[in-house]
């Protein structure tokens, strides 16, 4: 028998457990210990009834992804082939009852509806989230699916990819019956009471009752598309699964099989796959720091204090308490604590008309917030979140009156964005308790935080830092301490660039138009209007990056600011807004920039796209490399996860240094030569990319380092 699968009877039932930690994946060893477990149990006369059931805190989650990552780079061995089970599963005489907890998910619900009837806990969960890997469900789950859900379900889980509670899926007929207590004795009892019935036990692909008509299913395919396309914007897997969610409700069993696997390789192999299995493996390996094992010690953390009730404080407390913090929220004036509360209850009512949280779960969090006039009850917190304004001198102000008052043990953290953490923290007696947690915003929305490492930030701190950003439900990538971090420092040369296009000739609404198209979530002159022009404003001046005046400046952001035009909140910034907040080109921006460009002497053309993704994607690109170079960055894929999610890069692109690793190096390289020779210094090819270009190799094949220095 499999160590992974084991099989005991009790009162005439198999008990068929799975037991493959973390997750019960379904890779190899589990397939052929479940199907030699299936055959033994239908010819074991002794038992009337299956039972197949996860051990530990799930079900089956999915498939192994490093087989599908194997599959995807072109390995035909590493295709995932479940038919021999799941007909097995599907073919014999006795019934067998799928038992769900935790998740079911992927291959795993594939298998689960095999069985001749599926049971659930309460708070299982049960979904298709293939699309998410560039990929649709590969085993015969769009066929099986569609026919115990309908055509409508089965677009709506496999398009969106998001899973649905067990009362849900009872409601669907994906479940057969929930289970209150016990899982594995209530799946026997039920297991037991089927095995009574007469007849053979029910195939789910022998169903059609639920498959529709042609013309009732035309509407649905057509919304199925409208919704990929708004919600899965550029995707190409939601599209295709809409494909084979056709060929199940329109072919016979078999057939739709077989065209299901046809679209599956198709998706398997496409760039998209390879992209958005790179952002998963690149996610999961942020979390791994060389030199913080596993078991550093971390400090526990039960209260946060925030000092700054601005947007970002008010954000960060949010996520505080959502994750089941105790917040206390500090500003110096009980105007500034009424703001942030007004705005912390304003997105709160907002997830309730959403129906994201009910009124009871709001007054809550609101009730663990505790506004806090100065630093009165700073000393009970266990963590401390600077968020005021981007001064240097303001933040180390703050921190020395933190130092004074906080406890022994205490962690304290900046939420700067591009400031010099050593700085900050020579500010305070504990330099070792100090780090930056770069919150994105909204930060009680934004998935990342960039966890910064000072010179003498403790590994316990990290450790705690890293644990705190997956308590929050965040992405955390460690960083280290350079202006700007990772991410700001590349969008530096990214914003500038983009707005040295406009003063040669381009317009800001064709340069966002053109990065949009191409995939980033905004267009960068969207971005800086929604951040407010006078962030970036201050950050070039306590960075003081344009104080050589040798090289290239923008023209017109300063003009903007003093011009009064600030972005989203007044109205106006290089875009007009009205109440919908949405961007409208402004005849006025283009008169200035026209005067800026006509003043400087620089001669204004016209461009593609084509040449505006280049000047302002590979500007990104080339600032990695210089990054990875000095080891502000672990690896490669940490700059690639921090720009999918903190800067709206397209995931099915696998961020900027997989993009580029894909497009390839000397191509990317002899691009960023012709722009030094044409623009200067600015364009200098940093030495790894060249490096790289000239050896064949790639930025996420490249080690660079240990440490973020």
């Amino acid at each position: 028998m499999s160590e992974l699968v084991r099989s005991s009877i009790v009162d005439r039932v198999a008990v068929i457990e799975i037991d493959n930690p973390p997750v019960n994946a379904l890779s190899a060893g589990v397939p052929e210990g479940l199907a030699a477990a299936v055959e033994r149990a239908q010819q074991d006369a002794s038992v009337r009834a299956l039972v197949v059931v996860g051990a530990g805190r799930t079900f089956i989650a999915g498939a192994d992804i490093n087989e599908l990552e194997r599959a995807a780079w072109g390995d035909d061995h590493a295709l995932p082939d479940l038919h021999g089970l799941l007909q097995r599963i599907e073919d014999g005489p006795k019934p067998v009852v799928m038992a769900l907890h935790g998740t079911a998910l992927g291959g795993g619900l594939e298998v689960a509806m095999a069985g001749h009837y599926r049971v659930a806990v309460p708070d299982a969960r049960m979904g298709q989230p293939e699309v998410n890997l560039g990929i649709i469900p590969g085993a015969e789950g769009t066929q099986r699916l569609t026919r115990l859900v309908g055509v409508e379900k089965a677009l709506d889980m496999c398009v969106s990819g998001k899973p649905i509670a067990a009362a849900e899926a009872l409601e669907s007929g994906l479940v057969d019956r929930l289970i209150e207590g016990d899982l594995r004795t209530g799946a026997a009892a039920f297991a037991r009471e089927m095995a009574v019935r007469r007849g053979a036990p029910p195939k789910t692909r022998e169903r059609t009752d639920k498959l529709g008509t042609a013309v009732s299913n035309a509407p649905l395919y057509a919304a199925g598309r409208e919704l990929a396309a708004k919600t899965r914007r550029r995707l190409e897997a939601p599209l295709a699964v809409i494909g084979a969610i056709e060929a199940a409700a329109s072919l016979p069993f078999e057939e739709g099989c077989r065209r299901e696997r046809e679209i599956f390789v198709e998706c398997v192999r496409s760039e998209q796959c390879k992209a958005l299995v790179h952002a998963f493996f690149a996610e999961r390996g942020a979390s791994r720091v060389p030199d913080v094992p596993k078991d550093t010690p971390t400090r526990d953390i039960a209260t946060v204090a925030i000092v700054g009730a601005g947007t970002m404080g008010a954000g960060i407390a949010m996520a505080s308490v959502n994750a089941g913090f105790r917040v206390i929220l500090i500003d110096t004036t009980e105007r500034a604590l009424e703001a942030g509360m007004g705005t912390i209850r304003h997105n709160y009512d907002s997830s309730v008309k959403r129906r994201r949280f009910t009124p009871e779960a709001v007054a809550e969090r609101v009730a663990r917030i505790r506004p806090q006039v100065g630093y009165g009850g700073c000393e009970a917190a266990d963590l401390v979140i600077e968020a005021v304004f981007e001064n240097m001198a303001l933040k180390k102000q703050v921190f020395a009156e933190i130092d004074a008052v906080a406890k022994p043990g205490a962690v304290l953290a900046t939420n700067t964005s591009t400031l010099n953490i050593d700085e900050i923290a020579a500010a305070t007696s504990r330099p070792e308790s100090v780090v930056g947690l770069h919150f994105f915003s909204p930060a009680n929305v934004m998935r990342l935080v960039e966890i910064v490492r000072g010179r003498a930030t403790g590994r316990p701190v990290i450790a705690t830092a890293m644990a705190l950003a997956k308590r929050l439900g965040k992405v955390g990538v460690l960083v280290g301490n350079g202006p700007g971090f990772v991410g700001n420092r590349m969008m530096f040369p990214y914003m500038y660039e983009a707005q040295f296009l406009v003063e040669d000739g381009a317009t800001p609404e064709q340069v966002d138009r053109a990065l949009t198209s191409w995939g980033m979530a905004m267009g960068i002159f969207a971005v800086d209007d929604m951040a407010g022009l006078d962030v970036a404003w201050r950050v070039r001046r306590e960075l003081r990056q344009f104080a050589d005046a040798g090289g290239r400046r923008p023209l017109v952001a300063d003009r903007l600011v003093e011009a009064g035009r600030l972005g989203q909140k007044t109205g106006k910034g290089w875009y007009l807004y009205g109440e919908d907040r949405k961007p409208q080109p402004d005849r006025e921006v283009i008169d200035l920039i026209e005067r800026a460009a006509a003043e400087a002497g620089i001669h204004r053309g016209r461009f593609t796209d084509e040449e505006i993704v280049e000047r302002t994607i590979y500007a990104l690109i080339n600032e990695g490399a210089k990054i990875l170079e000095e080891g502000l960055a672990l690896r490669a894929a940490d700059i690639d996860v921090i720009y999918m999610n903190g800067y709206g890069f397209p995931a099915w692109r696998g961020g900027p240094m997989f993009y580029a690793d894909r497009v390839g190096l000397p191509a990317i390289h002899a691009k960023v030569a012709a722009f030094h020779r044409e623009f200067g210094d600015r364009w200098a090819p940093a030495p790894l990319l060249e490096t790289l270009a000239t050896q064949g190799k790639t930025f996420n094949a490249a080690e660079r380092g240990q440490t973020p220095s």
